[in-house]
Order: structure tokens, then C-alpha cells, then sequence
């Protein structure tokens, strides 16, 4: 082969994506149909079935969207240091399959609680490994595809949520709740052997054993030079005589990035209501539109049929014209952006309630169309982004680990909603309860845009 057509050879592969990508795309689609279409159903099971408070069934709710996210820790460490991220998605999606068959056999509180607690282990432990695993595809001349990359595999997860919302909440009314919740298991098991699939053709990172540099290594030694820092010198810059630049980078990236994304955690304490007190709101509606009955859990199907219709229109349309004008041309300024839509979405889904709360019929639930427009607008700009920014702000041995962080944010956040619901501040789902997150949200956008300012940019990728 000449050189020239060698050269156009590499072009056209730096140009396409690996042919393996279809494994993890399908494994993702049954994937998050299996998590959503289970989701989708939880609270009003919880209320209509298990007969639990609306509190309660809140509460709960999203203390298990919470452990979907505390788990990612444990998934990360699994993968970074001992199987690699194949092994770990392979084996924690059994764990995963293992609890749709509670959820399906046991309709009680314990088997609510155990398949709840089976699917959190799995459906997080595999959470920072999948992201990982995708850009791990890419080569370095391939960078440029990790954005589309990332669209796709996101337009892939509402794909599939957007189907299972429709339709799991239509079996739980049809044919009840083994049936609703054993659908998803079986899609859970197609996920599984599609991802199994692509084994041979997969590129596998392998674990980076921990040789005495990892990060509590790193903050240790910190901690024990700390009396012998020059003037100037940061925490960190302690742990230089025992371990190289590198390394204490390594480190010092995870630690920013945690730093700028504590914020982010205040976006998902109102993201995810959508599945919880949305939907108490919209229970409390007309669900009569032109003729069909719809149910209340079938609502949010909005918003993945909607994020499938924006993915396209941001990346083609929106961004290119706001990059133009300066707004959006880092993720850090989208992300800032998407954090202030994210409080006016709750600003409107308030003055909803406030139009509910004083009127003598019902409001039909069609209104609740425009308050899932902009979370979901705000969804975009801050969820595919920040998948996006994640990966490239770590160093190899910290992928996992600094997805898992991201992933963590939303454990904190539904650690909050949570928390609001317990203690009844405001009653769920009333006027005070959203304009209170409205608030919250609008104040931590500015926190973030102010770290935004000081975050120093980096760029890690697989050679």
C-alpha cells in the first residue's frame, strides 16, 4: 500500500466510529429501557399499591435514584483496580437482572426494598464504567468524535426511556405488577448478552493496580510534608517528594474536578423529580386529552422524546449560533447556562401548582408540556456535556474514578430532594416545595459560574 493511500486509510478511520460501538449503543438502549420502564412505575406503586404516604413514596424514590449513584464509588474501584470495565459491566449486570426477578415475584415493601436495593448495586456499579468504556474506543486522532459519540449514546438512553415510560405504566394498569416490572428484567437480560456480544471486538483498558501512588497515597503524603511546603506552594505540591508530577496531577485533577462539579449536585436534586413529585402534581390534574386517558406516570415520556428531538437541534443549530455570540463556547459556560433553565423550569412547574391551587376544576395535565421543555432544554446543555468534560479531565489511571464523581452528584442531589420530603419543609408537590428548588438552583448556578472562572482546563485521552 503506497503512502498516500495509507494516509487516507487513517483519515477515513479517524473519521468514523469503531465498529464496536454498536454493542455498547444496543447494550445502553435495553439498558436504560429496563431502568426507566422499572422507574417509571415506582412512585405510583408505591402509593396505589404498597399504600405508602406521598412523603414516603418521595422519599424513597429518590433515596434509590440516590444509591444508582453511590454506587458508581464502588463500581469505579472495582473497575480501576481489579477487573477492568468489561469484567465489571458484565458481572454487576447480572446483579442488576437479579433484581428486576425480586422486584417481579415479591410485591411487598421487603421485596420492593431488596430489588431495589439488587438493581442500585448493578444498574451504579456499571454507571462510570459504561461512560469510561465508550471513550476508551476512541483513539487520540479521534477526539472530535467524542462529542457525537456522546450524543448518540445519549439519544440511545432516551430511546429507550421514552418507549419504556409509555409503556410500563400501561402493563402495571393491564396486567399489574409482576408483569410491569418483569418486562424490564427481560430487557435487562437482552442488555446483558448484547454487551457480551462485542467482547472479542472491544478495545479493554486493563486495571491499573495500585503501586502506592493512588490517591489517598498521594493525600497521605501530602499531609506528612505539609510542614515542609515552600511559600506559594499548594496542598498537594507536599506529596511531590515521595511521589513524581505526574502522579500528584493525577490527583490534583480529580480534586478539581470535584471541586467544580459540587454545584452540579443542586441540579439533580430538581432534575429527577420529574419522577416523583411531577407526577404526584399530575395525578392531582385532568389526564383526559382529546379523548385519551392518560396515566400519570406516562408524563414524563415527554422528556426523553423531547431530549432525542433537542440533541439534533442544539448540536447543529443552537450551539454553532450561540458559540458564535460567546455564550456557549465551553462546556463550563453551557453548563452555567443549563443550571439557570434548569430554576426557570421550576419557576413555571410552581405557578402551575399556584394556578391549581386557586382554581375549582382540575388544570389539564397538557400544561405540564412546557415545564418539561425546559428541563429537559436544561438536561442537554449540562448532562451530555458534563459526560463529555468528565472524561476529558481525567488522567487514565482516574477515568473510571472521576465518572464516578459526576455520577455522584446525583446521589447527593436526590440525597436532598430526599431530605426536603422527609422532613415536610413544604408539603410535596406544593407551590412553596417547587418554588423553593427554583431558588436553590438559581443561587448554585452562580456558585458554579464563579468556579467556572477559576477551573483550570485539561485535556487527558487515550493514545
Amino acid at each position: 500500500m503506497s503512502q498516500a493511500a495509507a494516509a487516507i486509510g487513517v483519515e477515513t478511520d479517524a473519521n468514523k466510529f469503531p465498529s464496536q460501538i454498536k454493542y455498547i449503543v444496543g447494550n445502553e438502549a435495553c439498558e436504560r429501557y429496563s431502568y426507566y420502564g422499572m422507574r417509571s412505575i415506582l412512585t405510583v406503586f408505591m402509593i396505589q399499591v404498597l399504600l405508602m404516604q406521598e412523603a414516603e413514596a418521595t422519599s424513597t424514590y429518590h433515596l434509590f435514584a440516590g444509591a444508582c449513584y453511590l454506587f458508581p464509588l464502588l463500581g469505579a474501584f472495582i473497575s480501576d483496580r481489579i477487573w477492568g470495565k468489561y469484567k465489571t459491566i458484565l458481572y454487576l449486570s447480572l446483579v442488576y437482572c437479579l433484581g428486576h426477578a425480586v422486584l417481579s415475584i415479591w410485591e411487598t415493601k421487603v421485596g420492593l426494598y431488596w430489588g431495589l436495593g439488587l438493581i442500585a448495586f448493578g444498574s451504579g456499579g456499571i454507571k462510570p464504567c459504561v461512560s469510561a468504556h465508550v471513550g476508551d474506543q476512541f483513539k487520540a486522532n479521534q477526539k472530535h468524535l467524542l462529542k457525537k459519540v456522546y450524543e448518540l449514546f445519549y439519544f440511545m438512553i432516551n430511546f429507550g426511556s421514552f418507549f419504556s415510560t409509555l409503556i410500563t405504566p400501561w402493563t402495571l394498569k393491564t396486567y399489574g405488577p409482576s408483569i410491569a416490572f418483569g418486562v424490564p428484567g427481560v430487557l435487562m437480560f437482552i442488555a446483558t448478552f448484547i454487551f457480551w456480544m462485542g467482547r472479542n471486538e472491544f478495545v479493554h483498558v486493563p486495571p491499573t493496580k495500585s503501586d502506592g501512588h493512588g490517591i489517598f497515597h498521594v493525600v497521605a503524603s501530602a499531609f506528612k510534608h505539609s510542614g515542609t511546603r515552600k511559600a506559594g506552594e499548594a496542598f498537594l505540591d507536599g506529596a511531590l517528594k515521595d511521589h513524581s508530577k505526574e502522579q500528584v496531577e493525577a490527583v490534583r485533577a480529580v480534586f478539581d474536578i470535584a471541586k467544580l462539579f459540587a454545584s452540579i449536585t443542586f441540579f439533580w436534586a430538581l432534575f429527577d423529580q420529574h419522577g416523583s413529585s411531577w407526577v404526584i402534581q399530575a395525578m392531582n390534574m385532568d389526564l383526559n386529552f382529546m379523548g385519551v386517558q392518560f396515566e400519570a406516570s406516562q408524563i414524563s415520556a415527554w422528556n426523553p422524546i423531547m431530549v432525542m428531538g433537542l440533541i439534533p437541534l442544539f448540536s447543529m443549530v443552537i450551539y454553532p449560533a450561540l458559540d458564535k455570540l460567546g455564550i456557549t463556547s465551553t462546556p463550563i459556560k453551557r453548563m452555567t447556562l443549563g443550571m439557570f433553565v434548569a430554576a426557570f423550569s421550576f419557576a413555571l412547574i410552581g405557578g402551575l401548582q399556584m394556578w391549581m391551587d386557586g382554581s375549582e376544576s382540575k388544570i389539564n395535565v397538557m400544561w405540564q408540556f412546557f415545564p418539561y421543555l425546559v428541563i429537559t432544554v436544561a438536561e442537554v446543555m449540562i448532562s451530555i456535556t458534563g459526560l463529555e468534560f468528565a472524561y476529558t479531565q481525567a488522567p487514565r489511571a482516574m477515568k473510571s474514578s472521576i465518572m464516578s464523581i459526576w455520577l455522584l452528584t446525583v446521589f447527593f442531589g436526590n440525597l436532598i430532594t430526599a431530605y426536603v420530603s422527609k422532613v415536610n419543609f413544604f408539603p410535596t408537590a406544593s407551590a412553596g416545595y417547587f418554588m423553593f428548588f427554583a431558588a436553590l438552583m438559581a443561587l448554585f448556578a452562580g456558585v458554579f459560574w464563579y468556579m467556572g472562572t477559576k477551573y483550570r482546563v485539561k485535556n487527558y485521552m487515550e493514545g
